[in-house]
């Protein structure tokens, strides 16, 4: 939100800099994020002065340049070559000095040097408007009134001012703060509690009247829920024209290009009052009355930006018997807004309802000046403030006169809210004590008013400008932050629960997140928000489970994912696009779904890998990042907190193209595998992805189960035996790890797959595993008829159990 510190001195009286008032603002919770210097000529005419034209000659080498001598208040004249047709001896003129830079209509910028022109010395320049930013003229240069002060710097002349913009993080509840006024009313109220009573002065209406009533628009409001009350007045006679220099200023300051004086005093009022309005051409209105109600589906509706849009059924229209003109509360129509040839307004001023504006606003994908407060609701006792303040504005600057009654349509009432409140209780939330003149003094600055009071209790009446006001704690809130969050006092004894369980869930993530993050991996959090979009071609995905936003902010936002992996795969895009194609992800968060009992929420860790595992050294080259290191992370992770793999089952579905699930204590644990060909392509990402995503519930429970067991060092050695198994190509090294590890208890100690073969000289659908064998006893050093024994039987289990035959 952008408000001009010039603007608002307006409408209070603030003796101290720009940056104090940001200080206070903060403090009453309007948090200020930047506050930016607006030239309104850009470069602020520094080093151009009023000069006096002593001589002016023929140049002696050019027949379109004259010689001139120039007075600037200096200890002497100087010469300066000029090819305006207009300059002339005895006048006051604009001079740009030498080191001046001049910023050009089409952005381009120069700096002024002595230099020779044809021959002639030439120390600086005679100006246009143009070549100043004063205007688009360069038919010759300006030429001042004679009294002029010689050697006065331009800038004072012509009394350009330069602004301080205040740009404040507004939260979405202070739809109170979105205006000029608005901010006022806060910084009043917190200069009010520092020492300082400035008077806030808004601008009168007193001066309005109804002059005829030659042109009268009839108002109707059809849809009487979506629309709370509208007032219409028409101005006849109006002179489209560009603004004066004060509102373009003003405007600018702010970051809005003017469009013409009517147009530009909407804008205006909408940032002076927070109260949006819209000006229609009257005279295309030819039925001679505005219906407020909505149209059948699919009507086509032509837009100011030139889009033809087709209406929902539930779009608030404003309309000439059923012929749309405007969009209500977001956007008007090509067809009835006010251009050069309007001679005739008709004025709106309106109260919709916030989520009617809300939903046709995301519907078509607009975002207004006039829907970003309508969505956050519009102070309704403002409605009639902000019509009579533009019309008086339009009969300045366009002139005309009033040429109706204010007609109205009122469907609802709007009344201020009023909320018990308990001085005892206000004390317990704040945490500390406040005498009742402070918290009185602090409600009256901030036009809240006590309208019962006893010993402990009162009631207030909330403004309704303030429509976020509506309990005990909102009003609380609004007397600790003019008190001053700084002013609350820390106790100096500070107590906290502590949760039962043998370890903080938050703990055990962040020990995970450490280990990850030793092992290369970076963690990243995307919005459990996501794009409907990316479910709709997966059949694992289907509608009814899916949890719909009801007001979704775009469509890109209109659901809760259900999968990890479709934000994985817009970091890996983004990273991808950036060059930055090796990647090692970590991410915690949920999915969910929606069931027949209600909503499910999964917690998950997942884990996906793209690019090169290993950066490139003098010692090893890069390696692509394979299903293989994946599961290794995994396993190794799993492993370091008590989850032992024991069983691993192939896994494939819509997501994943090739993988695996792990199992342990019966409970999926984890699934892992190659991202499917479908998916890669619907993010164009022509790299591998490996995903894997944890059980985060079926996790924890293994984990909890886990007993740690520590052994000494074992004091005997460890002897190495190897087998080259010939097996079927279905056969997995984990069968034959577990069948090995089954059945050689307390003596094999590991079983390590070195090498696979496939190919020439082996079987059809056969494969060669070469297996290492750890054996080692923990009382005794083995010999060699145990570990015969142990081998023969290892080797007999393989036969048996998967068809192996040695090689």
């Amino acid at each position: 939100m952008k408000i001009s510190f010039s603007w608002l001195k307006d409408y209070l009286d603030v003796a101290m800099t720009v940056y104090k008032v940001a200080e206070v603002l903060t403090d009453t919770g309007l948090e200020v994020e930047g506050i930016e210097i607006v030239e309104s000529v850009k470069g602020g005419l520094k080093g151009v002065v009023v000069g006096h034209v002593v001589t002016c000659v023929q140049h002696p080498n050019a027949d379109k340049l004259k010689k001139t001598t120039v007075d600037i208040g200096g200890e002497h004249l100087l010469d300066i070559v000029c090819g305006a047709p207009n300059v002339a001896a005895g006048q006051k003129v604009l001079v740009a000095t030498v080191g001046t830079t001049i910023h050009l209509e089409n952005g381009e910028s120069f700096k002024i040097k002595k230099s020779k022109i044809r021959g002639e010395v030439s120390e600086g320049m005679i100006c246009a408007e143009d070549e100043l930013g004063l205007g688009s003229s360069h038919e010759g240069i300006m030429v001042l009134d004679k009294n002029a002060p010689v050697g006065e710097a331009a800038a004072d002349y012509l009394n350009i001012t330069n602004d301080q913009v205040i740009e404040i993080g507004l939260t979405p509840n202070r739809t109170d703060a979105m205006c000029h006024i608005g901010v006022a009313r806060d910084l009043r109220a917190g200069l009010l509690r520092k020492g300082v009573s400035p008077t806030l002065e808004t601008p009168s209406i007193e001066s309005f009247e109804v002059e005829n009533t030659d042109l009268t628009i009839k108002v109707n409001i059809e849809d009487r829920e979506a629309c709370g009350q509208y007032f219409g007045l028409t101005i006849s006679g109006v002179e489209v024209q560009e603004s004066p220099d004060w509102l373009k200023v003003k405007l600018s300051a702010i970051g809005l290009a003017p469009v013409n004086n009517i147009v530009d005093v909407t804008n205006f009022v909408l940032h002076e009052t927070g109260h949006p309005l819209h000006a229609f051409d009257a005279d295309k209105i030819l039925s001679g009355q505005i219906s407020v109600k909505t149209l059948p589906a699919k009507t086509k509706f032509t837009t100011l930006d030139e889009k033809e849009r087709s209406l929902h059924e539930n779009d608030l229209m404003i309309c000439d018997g059923d012929i749309p003109l405007c969009i209500a509360g977001v956007f008007g129509g090509r067809h009835s807004g006010v251009n050069q040839d309007t001679k005739n307004v008709f004025l709106e001023a309106a109260w919709f309802n916030p989520v009617s504006v809300r939903k046709t606003a995301r519907r078509h994908g607009l975002n207004t000046d006039a829907s970003f407060r309508y969505e956050r609701g519009v102070d309704p006792e403002m409605t009639l403030y902000a019509l009579k303040r533009a019309a008086l504005l339009i009969k300045e600057v366009a002139g005309g006169t009033v040429s109706s009654n204010i007609e109205k349509d009122i469907a609802q009432s709007f009344a201020p809210a009023k909320v018990a409140m308990s001085y005892n209780r206000v004390n317990t939330l704040l945490g500390q004590e406040i005498d009742k003149a402070d918290i009185r003094s602090i409600l009256e600055s901030l036009d809240i008013a006590i309208v019962k009071e006893d010993e402990d209790e009162f009631e207030v009446e909330v403004p309704t400008y303030r429509a976020d006001v509506t309990r005990e704690a909102d009003v609380v809130e609004e007397i600790l932050r003019i008190y001053g969050f700084n002013n609350i006092e820390l106790p100096k004894r500070m107590s906290f629960s502590v949760m039962p369980n043998n370890y903080l869930p938050s703990d055990l993530r962040s020990q995970m997140n450490h280990y990850m993050a030793a092992r290369g991996y970076f963690e990243i959090q995307n919005n459990s928000l996501t794009k409907e979009g990316y479910y709709t071609n997966y059949t694992s995905f289907p509608q009814e489970q899916r949890v719909h936003i009801l007001n979704p902010l775009s469509s890109d936002l209109n659901v809760m994912t259900q999968s990890l992996l479709f934000g994985m795969m817009e970091v890996v895009v983004r990273n991808v696009n950036h060059k930055n194609p090796d990647l090692k992800l970590l991410e915690f968060g949920k999915n969910y779904f929606k069931t027949e009992k209600g909503f499910k929420e999964e917690e998950v860790l997942c884990m996906a890998l793209s690019g090169n595992y290993n950066e490139e050294s003098w010692l090893d080259k890069q390696k692509a990042a394979s299903f293989f290191n994946l599961k290794g992370d995994l396993i190794a992770l799993l492993s370091k907190y008590g989850v032992n793999v024991q069983q691993e089952k192939p896994y494939q579905s819509e997501l994943i193209g090739e993988g695996l699930e792990i199992i342990s204590q019966k409970l999926s644990v984890a699934k892992l595998g190659l991202v499917s060909r479908q998916v890669l392509k619907q993010f164009d990402v022509d790299q591998p992805v490996y995903f894997a995503e944890i059980n985060w519930s079926n996790f924890e429970k293994v984990h909890l189960r886990a007993k740690k067991v520590y052994k000494p060092i074992a004091k005997f050695p460890a002897v190495r035996r190897d087998l080259a198994l010939l097996i079927d190509k279905e056969v997995q090294y984990a069968d034959l790890y577990r069948a090995g590890m089954k059945n050689a208890k307390g003596i094999i100690r590991d079983i390590n797959l070195f090498d696979v073969y496939e190919g020439k000289n082996l079987p059809p659908n056969k494969k060669s595993y070469a297996l290492s064998f750890k054996l080692q006893d923990d009382n005794k050093t083995l010999n060699d008829k145990v570990i015969e024994k142990t081998m023969s039987r290892l080797v007999s289990v393989f036969e048996k159990e998967f068809g192996a035959v040695l090689r």
